[in-house]
């Protein structure tokens, strides 16, 4: 008799979630497991790698990307050392890219730097899967992926992505998918653009604890709303919906590799 339990099989996908930013982190690791939402717990450092893998290590849902945020560069640019050092053991990576907007603009030189950096190490390693921010600088990131040819061996994922119509077909034509959220819905231009992108490039994410929702930071469970506006936006059930950004995740995990 074969003993041996099947892995659940996930419900919802999100694909872009601080959980060590909540305050109860373990609590919503648990959350994450009913509700069975695959979700991929990016980091903003890499020293919140190692205890982010050690929370998740028995869960069949969470994963954990090793990341150094843009927006953090300015302080921890030397940081990118110990990236480099875990990489290897890094499926995930995440968050990445890079911020032009005014507060961090400053500190885009820097950026560049870093970003290079770690695209050039995640080709040279391959199989990695990447969640790229792209704050005002789409084409940007789009140059670098590029110039590093990072999609010939990896995947790159584009977290709340709000460049233009041009750049998103730029993308669509390079490989990239797409995680949206259900706060990019409230802008017209933004639904217009999630409306255009191909389902089969689409992931669903929160970006919790920064999305809030009635005043409360919204939570891995709460994916279900932006499926459904994926639904409405592209004229299908929210089970259809639901379904394909499931096989979406599937393709993107089977590439080059085990989830």
């Amino acid at each position: 008799m074969n003993t041996t339990q099947q892995k659940p099989f996930p419900l919802w996908v999100d694909f872009h979630c601080h959980l060590d930013l909540y305050p109860d982190h373990k609590a919503i690791i648990t959350e994450c497991e009913l509700a069975r939402v695959a979700t991929l717990a990016v980091t903003t450092t890499p020293k919140a790698w190692q205890r982010n893998c050690e929370l998740a290590m028995n869960s069949p849902f969470v994963r954990v990307g090793l990341g150094l945020h843009p927006q953090l560069v300015s302080e921890r640019e030397g940081e990118v050392a110990l990236l480099e050092r875990y990489l290897p053991s890094a499926r995930y990576v995440g968050e990445i890219g890079l911020d032009a907007s005014p507060r961090f603009y400053r500190s885009f030189e820097a950026q560049e730097r870093v970003f290079t950096r770690i695209l050039h190490a995640c080709v040279e390693q391959g199989g990695k899967i990447l969640s790229i921010h792209s704050v005002r600088t789409a084409a940007k990131v789009l140059d670098h992926l590029e110039k590093t040819n990072l999609l010939e061996n990896c995947q790159a994922i584009l977290h709340w992505f709000t460049g233009t119509a041009a750049e998103a077909r730029r993308a669509v034509e390079l490989g990239c998918y797409f995680s949206v959220n259900e706060e990019m819905m409230r802008s017209a231009k933004h639904r217009k653009l999630i409306g255009s992108l191909p389902l089969n490039r689409l992931l669903t994410e929160t970006d919790g604890p920064f999305v809030q929702s009635k005043g409360t930071a919204v939570r891995p469970f709460d994916v279900h709303r932006a499926v459904h506006e994926i639904a409405l936006l592209h004229c299908i059930s929210n089970e259809v919906a639901a379904s394909v950004i499931l096989g979406n995740l599937k393709s993107l995990v089977t590439t080059g590799g085990s989830a």
